[in-house]
């Protein structure tokens, strides 16, 4: 619901309006789809504009969560294919058991992480939201986007705000387990290795269901019995040196100095521990702090155990999460700024509007600017929510406080052609958001002096953040103004 003095405006084309004032009122939904386990969540948002100008942001004043589904085995129809007709039902369930009608759910946040963030398993989670597509942000969650949602979902990142030291957030799932450095309130480093709860599952016989690749090869190097197939029955004694070893291999990474090899699947934490401050998240967590009893059949209650004995070996500080297994966004918040014609710099009115891009925070630029620090801070930006350069859509968010001389604007232009070779060698969109007065002038750099290619937009005196999304229409008659709608995840 709106108040009622508020206009509405469309991004020109046959989308649901999108609502202007000076507070709104959301309800939205979070869903999670993981490798294992998935769940959805409702929430009642409050939103009030923090300036005074159009194009002030809001901010979440209050949530208030409305419905938790329970969580549920994530249904496959075979070994890697998520079985879309059963998540519909799980889905469709939660919506009835909540009482609430898809059409009154104004946004949300769709994330598919894991083994359901490949793209055919992606692509079959998305279609169930296909009448939402206008009002959804949909993400592809990698191993860097995985640990920042953990980070602030679990509230770890909100908690190292007011401690000296970095606290360490622990995402232990069913086939990764995420790390995520938080330092004064923002998650400063991630990173993962292959170490989950359900790299070898079974059934109530006690025999194999699933054996990946990677649990075969850390049962080994465990020193387990050989023979992990399908259909075997290991030994007790084996499944408990296995999440032994499991748990050495993660409190290696928390301690500092452990020796044993570990399965990166990203570059390693490059801050060198220990770290003494832990949180756990994910669905181990909730063994780790007694919310759950239940076995489901793999590692979780073993590993749980495991990990508890090794944290106080190495005394280390173990800090309550405000979420665990749900330790993801609840939702998503929605506004939208009206930005003039002297705001912005569009190359190609053709190329609008553009619809749920992620907003690659762009943040640390050293003064004075150079085309290399620039294009570190640029591929930063982009490592951190695993997006690449030449595919898919980005918006890079700049935080610019380098004033508008013409060496400053040049470098950063040269940065930004620097690092991503792929977009602009395509001819792709190239967006690019800036929170000072800069964006013409940036814009006819890009085009005119470095010769891109493709369409170029560039928005100012907009200051996006990490975990946001844009969507950007067309110029409305008669003064050509262009509404931006901000969606950003969030989190309790």
């Amino acid at each position: 619901m709106h108040d009622d003095d508020e206009e509405h405006i469309h991004l020109g084309d046959d989308d649901a309006p999108v609502y202007l004032g000076e507070r709104v009122e959301l309800l939205t939904v979070g869903v999670d789809v993981g490798s294992s386990t998935s769940h959805l969540l409702f929430s009642r948002l409050r939103l009030e504009r923090q300036g005074q100008r159009l194009s002030s942001r809001f901010a979440v004043t209050q949530r208030e969560v409305l419905y938790r589904s329970p969580v549920v085995l994530t249904p496959y129809a075979d070994g890697r294919s998520i079985d879309a007709g059963r998540l519909q039902a799980f889905v469709e369930e939660a919506y009835a058991e909540a009482g609430i009608s898809r059409d009154t759910v104004h946004t949300g946040a769709v994330i598919t992480t894991g083994e359901a963030a490949r793209r055919e398993n992606a692509r079959a989670v998305l279609e169930l939201f296909a009448q939402e597509a206008g009002r959804f942000v949909c993400a592809t969650a990698g191993p860097n986007l995985e640990s920042l949602l953990a980070a602030h979902g679990s509230g770890a990142a909100e908690l190292s705000r007011d401690l000296p030291e970095p606290v360490l957030n622990v995402d232990v799932g069913g086939g990764t387990t995420k790390f995520a450095v938080c330092r004064k309130g923002r998650v400063e480093e991630t990173a993962a290795i292959h170490v989950g709860a359900r790299l070898v599952a079974w059934d109530g016989d006690g025999r194999l269901v699933r054996v990946e690749d990677a649990g075969r090869e850390l049962a080994r190097e465990a020193g387990c019995a050989d023979g992990w197939a399908l259909g075997v029955r290991p030994a007790s004694e084996d499944l408990d040196r296995l999440a032994d070893y499991l748990a050495r291999l993660v409190v290696g990474v928390v301690a500092g100095g452990g020796s044993d090899p570990l399965p990166w699947i990203t570059p390693p934490l490059t801050s060198p521990g220990p770290f003494r401050t832990v949180v756990f998240s994910g669905g181990v967590a909730e063994y780790v702090y007694g919310r759950e009893s239940r076995s489901f059949g793999d590692l979780g209650p073993r590993l749980a155990e495991a990990l508890r004995r090794a944290v106080e070996r190495a005394g280390l500080r173990l800090l309550e999460p405000k979420e665990g297994i749900r330790a993801t966004c609840i939702g998503a918040s929605q506004y939208t700024v009206q930005l003039s014609g002297d705001t912005l710099y569009l190359s190609d009115p053709e190329v609008l509007p553009v619809r749920n891009v992620p907003a690659a925070a762009v943040r640390g630029i050293a003064q004075p600017p150079t085309a290399a620090g620039v294009a570190a801070a640029v591929r930063r930006a982009l490592e951190r929510l695993d997006l690449q350069d030449g595919e898919g859509a980005f918006a890079l968010a700049v935080h610019w406080h380098h004033g508008a001389d013409y060496a400053s604007l040049r470098a950063l232009c040269a940065g930004i052609v620097q690092a991503l070779p792929r977009t602009v060698g395509s001819a792709s969109p190239l967006l690019v958001v800036l929170d000072a007065d800069v964006a013409g002038i940036v814009g006819e750099l890009l085009r005119g002096e470095f010769r891109v290619p493709g369409p170029v937009l560039c928005v100012d005196q907009v200051a996006l953040r990490e975990f946001d999304y844009v969507d950007v229409g067309r110029p409305l008659p008669p003064h050509g103004v262009v509404p931006v709608v901000v969606k950003s995840l969030v989190f309790r």
